[in-house]
């Protein structure tokens, strides 16, 4: 437990000034998806390390989740994590969940389809990264690029 400690407190030290209040009030994330999925759990970790508490919850179709959380089909991935009444869908950077958590934009949540290498849960030995595009989405309008990475 002192190692975690320590490492959320020295990520503490790089992040902006405008994120850390997101590590003051560990915010409870819960993420759906299919049982065997490691790559979701790795993701889970990379929020974790930011101060989330993440339950996960294992499904055999995760249909059901998306279509409540509104997550537009072509912007499906492996899982869907619900916080504060948003939905990250697939593997969303924590520090953009941060930023939708501390500006609370008028959107229904943020996604990264498919499954691009290098994203958070990604990770491949060789280092090896694809440029990806997080998108916003919401209910009413046609989902918009929200961050390039």
């Amino acid at each position: 437990m002192k190692i975690r400690q320590f490492a959320i407190a020295a990520l503490a030290v790089f992040l902006p000034m405008t994120l850390q209040p997101v590590l003051a009030a560990t915010k409870l994330v819960t993420m759906y998806k299919y049982k065997g999925c490691e790559c979701c759990e790795k993701w889970a970790k990379h929020l974790e390390a930011l101060g989330f508490t993440v339950k996960t919850e294992l499904r055999d179709d995760l249909t059901p989740v998306k279509q409540q959380a509104g997550v537009p089909q072509e912007l499906g991935s492996c899982h869907t994590a619900l916080i504060d009444g948003y939905a990250f869908e697939g593997h969303v950077p924590a520090d953009l969940v941060a930023k939708v958590l501390k500006d609370k934009p008028k959107i229904a949540g943020l996604a990264v389809p498919g499954m691009p290498l290098g994203s958070p849960g990604m990770d491949v030995p060789s280092g090896q990264k694809q440029p990806y595009r997080v998108m916003a989405f919401s209910r009413n309008a046609a989902p918009t690029i929200y961050a390039q990475r």
